[in-house]
């Protein structure tokens, strides 16, 4: 559960790192690379432990599976809220099929 945790926290800050200068389009693009580097720095120190807290309970595969569910999550809440964008029907479909792939990787065959 540590390691979901931390995940989540750093997928957060990875949103934001990534696509938050999105709504701030006319800001000059250097100045979006740099304060995008310090929010991908604390990304970092949540994304690290968490990976290695993870790989002793986890496979790697395992850890980017549940990395992945956790980005579509974050991702699909920052683009409704703070990007003002729609949810359109193709993405739930989509999603529903890397959602599918969990079952794969965590199915003990």
């Amino acid at each position: 559960m540590k390691t979901i945790a931390l995940l989540v926290v750093s997928n957060i800050f990875m949103t934001f790192a990534w696509y938050g200068h999105l709504k701030y389009k006319s800001s000059p693009l250097w100045i979006v690379i740099m304060i995008s580097w310090l929010i991908a720095f604390f990304e970092y120190c949540f994304q690290v432990p968490a990976n290695r807290i993870g790989s002793y309970q986890y496979t790697t595969a395992q850890l980017k599976t549940i990395q992945e569910v956790i980005t579509l999550v974050i991702f699909s809440v920052f683009s409704i809220i703070y990007l003002k964008e729609d949810f359109k029907w193709n993405y739930a479909v989509g999603f529903s099929f890397i959602i599918a792939a969990v079952f794969f990787i965590f199915k003990k065959w």
